[in-house]
Order: structure tokens, then sequence, then C-alpha cells
């Protein structure tokens, strides 16, 4: 999965990234299936030791346009994940109360503590995307924001926090599908919206914005990934698999009991 990360200073182009490709994957969708769910087992087994050790903290982030599967992402490779060491925050517009401090205040109090994963889906870098597309601050302001991101974020893996960042990518054809798709099942009516089509008309200025973020803000304590995401297959197997070669590197073990087991005596 190398080639999806972001090296620090790269130039990124979205057209150089191919939202279909699956040639990371080991075989067809059937076997791809199969070594998601292997690594779904893994990563079941490796939160379980985070939560135990209680020492490292866990920060994903998930971002994309719409219907680039934010949600479905997170279901899927966290199925076999215990709720009792995972929470995802979700940040939408914010409130007054949010609005009276700096941009950041909410979204530190959602940081990981010890032992835990918390996926942002969608995160502080709202902040130089939907703010920058909209013109919600000048310019001069949210230019500002990619130093102070990359500040704060090198200061969460000071403190022992492992960050990860996925850009969902899918083509704007591949997004007019999902919204169609949506559209014509009765059941999944209920997600569309009308700012979805509205958002769609700024899908140039939106692709810009992302290249920014991700050329500036890839570095090596907190690295932005490409996941080609027009096959949900692929999609899930690429962000399960660095998420689970990720928490192996960190070379976790179990806590000694806090008793002398030899002691216990069953009554």
């Amino acid at each position: 999965m190398k080639p999806l990360q972001i090296k620090p200073g790269e130039k990124v182009r979205l057209r150089d990234f191919d939202p279909e490709d699956t040639s990371a994957a080991p075989g067809n969708k059937e076997k791809t299936n199969s070594a998601s769910d292997r690594l779904s087992e893994r990563l079941g087994e490796l939160q379980e030791l985070l939560y135990a050790e209680h020492r490292h903290k866990v920060l994903i982030i998930v971002q994309g346009m719409d219907t680039s599967g934010k949600d479905g992402t997170v279901r899927h490779v966290m199925r076999g994940v215990s709720p009792q060491g995972l929470r995802v925050a979700s940040f939408k517009k914010p409130t007054e109360l949010e609005l009276d401090h700096d941009y950041l205040w909410r979204i530190h109090a959602q940081v990981p503590a010890n032992g835990e994963i918390v996926i942002f889906n969608r995160s502080h870098y709202e902040d130089v995307l939907v703010v920058r597309v909209h013109e919600l601050v000048p310019e001069k302001v949210w230019r500002k924001r990619y130093a102070q991101i990359n500040e704060f974020e090198r200061m969460l893996a000071e403190c022992d926090t492992t960050i990860l960042k996925f850009f969902l990518h899918i083509s704007k054809d591949e997004q007019k599908k999902r919204f169609q798709e949506r559209i014509d099942d009765p059941d999944k009516r209920w997600k569309i919206s009308v700012d979805d089509f509205k958002e769609r008309q700024f899908w140039d200025d939106y692709t810009e914005a992302y290249e920014d973020t991700l050329q500036r803000c890839s570095t090596d304590e907190a690295p932005w990934f490409v996941i080609p995401s027009n096959k949900k297959w692929f999609r899930n197997l690429a962000v399960s698999h660095i998420i689970t070669e990720t928490l192996e590197s960190l070379k976790m073990k179990f806590p000694p009991p806090t008793v002398d087991v030899k002691k216990l005596k069953w009554k």
C-alpha cells in the first residue's frame, strides 16, 4: 500500500490517482473480501492489545467527497473491533459555542485517550476545505491553518498518538451513480439532501482544496493516504491493511497480571 501514501511535500494531482485502481488487491473481489475478513479479525486482536497495554493512542481521520463511503468504511473496517475501545466523532457545522473558540478547540476535545481508537468522520480539515471553497473566512486566515494543523498533529504524535489519514478517492461519475442509487432505492432516499447536489457543483474547487491539503499536511507523524474508492471492496481492504500494519508496528505487549495468579484458588 506504500504507493497510496503521500510523501511529505510531494506535489499532489488527484488525476494521477485512478479511483478505479485495485492493482494492490490480492486477487479478485472474492479473494479480496476473504483477505479483508482476516484483517478484520486481526484488527480486533490488536485493538484488544492496545486497550490492555493502555499506552498508545490511535487517531484515524476519514475524509472524502460526498458518497465516497466514509460511513461504510468505518462500519466495515471496524466490524471486528470491540466498542469498548473505539469511538467515532463526526464534525458537522460548528455550534455557536464552538465558533466562540478557535477552530481546533472542538477537535482537541475528541482526540483519543490511552488505549483508545478514535475515528474522525470528517475533521479539522473541513476548516481548509469547506471554509475555503465557500469563502467563509478570508484566504489569509485559512492559509495559516495548514501549518497550525501540522503543529497540532505533531503535538499529538509526541504524546504517543498514532495518526492515520485517509482520503477516499472517487470519480465524479461514480458519485453521480451513487446519488442515483440512493434516489432509486426507497430505503436510501433519506440520505439525499438538496445540499448534496449544490456541493457537487463545486467539485473542481474541492479537488483543488484537497490537493493542497494532501500536499501541505502529509507528514511523517501524520501521513495522508489516497485510497482508490470506486470499488468499495478494495477501499475496505486498503484501509484495513494500513491500520493493521501500523498497529503491528507498535510492538505492543499485554501488561503483566496485577495479582499472583499462582495464589488464586477456586472455592
